[in-house]
């Protein structure tokens, strides 16, 4: 009998819709089935709870739909601020068999108008050198609550970053609320459930505030404080319903105290301070110091343009604590630990004794370099926290709230002596707490650690926003590491609801620059004369249409295109074209382009100066931005559109083909990424396409199947060459060690994905560019790859409602297995050859998803079209592929004739 399972609201999961802005979400469901389950309809039930604890139903009715995707919600009228509601489903099959009731949805909404806020902006003392960091904020308020206590909601933000308590306990386990947003636009705010926290008589609220990203020192070369306030402030909002049902507030206002707390500093670059000398005894307890505490300033509302909004993407999040693996001491006499991960995050520290006083010091790193810690590549950025005891003979303990590190190892300065290091200090992985949804896993080792370290780099780079780094002075949402990432992402996590949020801020960016997208979303570097290049850049501004598109593809939800729309138009109106010429419709040659950017070939000090002309790379990416428009258009029924935008693509796509392709095929930039872009976008006319491929595998044998792609190339080379029939050429490159190549990292010892392809040097050193990280996610777009050709699992179209199954077989792998969490439920394939001579598959397919599988058995054997339930197939399994591959010598002899004589060679 079939289950309705996971029922979730637009894309929250399961239980975390709480204090949302949606008015009438779309509801979807999952069904556990044995066996195939075709819906004709369904039950559904709407019921609200009350805050004093009663449930009353407001809507039961019958739905005729075969989807349980993103249905609308049932009821006529809107939801309300403040309104709980539960909800529960009961499929009716097409026979007429009914399921029995699901488990019910919790939904609640936040405070939806500005007019549900009473609570003031508060903030401590203006009176400070706005060029320095400087002390967190201490916030509290005492009160009382004269009756029992049904529920309570904290309604709370900060310009800042904050922490609250409650009567001495923590509120939440979010990380840096309330998360990175363009802040003068929208800030996010945070809605708790705290009814457990209060008490009948004396309470107490206490919030702790600083400067984070908002005020803090952010961007390149020593960069900016200040960017969109010089003041840390705070609102919040606490709402007692009582027993009897009356509500009673506590809102922050001039009856608030506030006071330095004993974080000294919380930088995001230069790391966190904390003298516990310095705490401030009970104080978020009523029974706390009073004669520390003074008034508060109270501010001006927020500018009528700053929404204070409950965001779409899931909150940061402590995940995991890693204990270190080695104790190191190097050759200069420091204690360094070794955690064995490189990941993003920061250490805590426990049961330490000293004297009052006394400071620890933490340095973080990502890699070692002769021996010791290598801190270069943090360029402006002294990752370093600091710990003043304040001699406790019961043991210490403490860990940074209010920064992150992108680090493996950590250099432990003036740790007490009579203390044992191993045991005292663990590292906490902290990122966005998105669902894990995909996997992949083969016969592989060296593949299977590759896969982990992509998986690595996507957690520690999605913190609040998409960054592009997690270590340095950056850690910015640069457009062009997610406009090439984004589909990658969209498998291993469900991480729509974050790119969702960053997209919105992207489009009010734009909006600000009059359709320009910015190079990083939120924008610190707006206006700055070297990094906000302030021209249209191919690629990076590419994600307001790549992005979306991503996540349409994903999840099937035309709402997020129609949402994102106007930032797609805004950006394709601003491309500048260059008429007048023979290619009107394709890129001036005279704007600046970063084209392949990190090409393997270009200079450490110039990484856009690629083998590939960055002008085909730009107009490449410009056709399939302009197919993708008139796909986008065409699904929104915008038809007027959709007229202008294929046009446009047709003149684009006939124009690069006059402008860089031969009649034959060949391409006037040969290179990698000239190639794998012309045929993955498919650029070239059908009799080209073969020729193309072909000089494509040359090219890459030429080169001993080492990468010779950047940014804009490597997602789609090796796609590229199995399209067109060159697998083993394709294998040859994903399997090799030398460098460049995705192997060479994991030969070195990585645990995430490089920057670039040699961050480090083949002697241990690390890259001399001032450009290096050992956490970037870009590369990792060969994750695809993995599990839509390696394993065989691929979407074809949107929301998973269909998917092919057709594993591409090379090099020595002998088994291989993916899965994917899809909006209907979980699809996934493994496929075995036994014994050298069969072929088997095992296919799982949820309800509402149908797939195409194709067996290769040396014959590419079809089997046919499958929908819900297991499916096993086996054949007899010829090999067809060779391996391992050999690369071509430019030379007309082998080198192996260069060491024997002339004689034996031959005249």
């Amino acid at each position: 009998m079939a289950l309705v399972k996971n029922i979730r609201f637009e894309h929250f999961r399961p239980g975390h819709a709480v204090g949302v802005h949606e008015t009438s979400p779309r509801i979807s469901w999952t069904y556990d089935c044995s066996e195939p389950f075709q819906q004709q309809s369904y039950n559904i039930e709407v019921s609200e709870i009350l805050a004093t604890g009663k449930s009353e139903v407001l809507r039961n009715t019958n739905v005729v739909s075969s989807t349980s995707q993103l249905e609308p919600w049932p009821l006529r009228k809107l939801l309300q601020s403040r309104q709980r509601v539960s909800v529960r489903v009961q499929g009716v099959s097409k026979k007429g068999e009914t399921t029995s009731w699901s488990e019910s949805s919790i939904l609640e909404t936040g405070l939806l108008s500005s007019s549900d806020w009473t609570a003031k902006r508060i903030s401590g003392s203006s009176d400070k050198d706005l060029r320095k960091a400087h002390p967190e904020q201490l916030f509290r308020k005492i009160f009382s609550i004269d009756q029992s206590i049904a529920s309570a909601r904290l309604y709370i933000t900060s310009q800042g970053v904050y922490e609250a308590e409650i009567n001495g306990v923590r509120v939440g386990d979010y990380f840096l609320a309330p998360g990175f947003t363009e802040y003068n636009d929208r800030l996010q705010y945070q809605t708790y459930d705290v009814s457990e926290l209060l008490q009948s008589g004396k309470n107490c609220i206490g919030v702790r505030v600083a400067e984070g990203w908002f005020n803090g020192r952010i961007g390149f070369e020593g960069g900016k404080r200040n960017i969109w306030g010089d003041r840390n402030t705070l609102i919040a909002q606490l709402e007692t319903t009582l027993d009897n049902g009356d509500v009673q507030k506590v809102v922050s206002d001039e009856s608030w105290s506030v006071t330095e707390g004993p974080i000294r500093r919380a930088e995001i670059y230069d790391g966190e301070k904390y003298d516990a000398t310095k705490e401030v005894k009970a104080w978020s307890l009523e029974d706390g110091d009073g004669e520390v505490w003074r008034a508060v300033d109270v501010l001006e509302p927020l500018p009528e343009r700053t929404k204070l909004v409950a965001g779409y993407g899931e909150p940061v999040r402590r995940i995991e604590s890693l204990k270190p693996i080695k104790q190191i001491t190097t050759p200069s006499g420091k204690t360094v630990l070794d955690f064995g991960q490189n990941l993003v995050g920061y250490l805590s520290i426990k049961n330490v004794r000293g004297e009052a006083g006394h400071n620890l010091i933490l340095k973080h790193a990502e890699v070692l370099e002769h021996d010791e810690l290598g801190t270069r590549p943090l360029r402006d950025c002294k990752a370093m926290d600091e710990y003043i005891l304040k001699g406790s003979q019961e043991g210490e303990s403490w860990e940074p709230r209010f920064t992150f590190h992108g680090f493996r190892y950590a250099q432990i300065d003036n740790w007490p002596a009579n203390c044992p290091l191993m045991d005292s200090i663990e590292a906490v992985v902290c990122h966005t707490d998105m669902q894990n949804a995909g996997r992949f896993e083969c016969s592989d080792m060296n593949l299977n650690k590759l896969y982990q370290n992509v998986c690595w780099s996507m957690r520690g780079n999605f913190l609040s926003i998409p960054t592009d780094c997690p270590q340095r002075d950056e850690r910015l949402g640069w457009t062009g590491d997610l406009a090439l990432f984004a589909p990658t992402a969209a498998f291993i996590y469900q991480c729509t609801g974050l790119l969702k949020n960053w997209h919105i801020d992207l489009a009010i960016c734009q909006k600000r620059r009059d359709g320009l997208p910015p190079m990083v979303c939120p924008d610190p570097l707006e206006g700055d004369r070297f990094w906000d290049l302030g021209i249209p850049t191919a690629i990076w501004h590419d994600v307001t249409v790549l992005g979306p598109w991503a996540m349409y593809t994903a999840t099937g939800d035309f709402e997020i295109l129609r949402t994102q729309y106007e930032s797609m138009q805004g950006w394709v109106s601003k491309i500048q074209r260059y008429e007048g010429s023979q290619t009107p419709n394709l890129w001036h040659p005279k704007v600046f382009q970063l084209g392949d950017w990190l090409d393997p070939a270009a200079p450490p000090d110039a990484p856009w100066q690629s083998k590939t002309d960055s002008k085909l790379a730009s107009d490449a990416f410009l056709v399939q931005t302009l197919r993708l428009m008139t796909k986008v258009s065409t699904l929104l029924d915008k038809n007027d559109d959709a007229q202008t935008y294929l046009s446009d693509f047709t003149a684009a796509r006939s124009q690069f083909q006059s402008e860089y392709v031969t009649p034959n095929g060949r391409l006037v930039n040969e290179s990698q990424t000239a190639y794998a872009l012309a045929i993955t976008f498919d650029l070239l006319a059908p009799h080209q396409r073969a020729f193309a491929g072909d000089r494509l595998a040359h090219i890459v044998a030429l080169n001993a199947f080492k990468i010779g792609t950047g940014f804009a190339g490597t997602p789609f080379i090796l796609s590229a060459l199995t399209q067109t029939g060159h697998a083993d050429e394709a294998y040859g490159m994903l399997l090799n060690e030398l460098c460049p190549s995705w192997l060479y990292g994991i030969k070195m010892g990585a645990t995430t994905t490089w920057e670039r392809w040699d961050s480090m040097l083949p002697d241990g050193s690390i890259n001399p560019g001032g450009m290096t990280s050992f956490n970037h996610y870009a590369y990792g777009a060969v994750a695809t790859f993995l599990h839509e050709c390696v394993a065989g699992l691929k979407c074809v179209e949107a929301g998973w409602q269909r998917a092919r199954i057709e594993p591409v077989v090379g090099g020595d792998i002998r088994s291989a297995r993916a899965s994917h969490l899809s909006p209907h439920g979980e699809v996934s394939v493994e496929w075995e050859i036994m014994d050298g001579k069969k072929f088997r598959i095992d296919v799982v397919l949820p309800h509402g998803v149908t797939a195409e599988v194709c067996i290769p058995d040396g014959r590419g054997k079809k089997e046919g079209t499958f929908g819900t339930g297991r499916w096993t197939f086996e054949t007899e399994y010829v090999k067809a592929h060779t391996w391992p591959v050999k690369a071509i010598s430019p030379l007309p002899f082998s080198l192996e004739d260069l060491q024997s004589t002339p004689g034996e060679r031959g005249t």
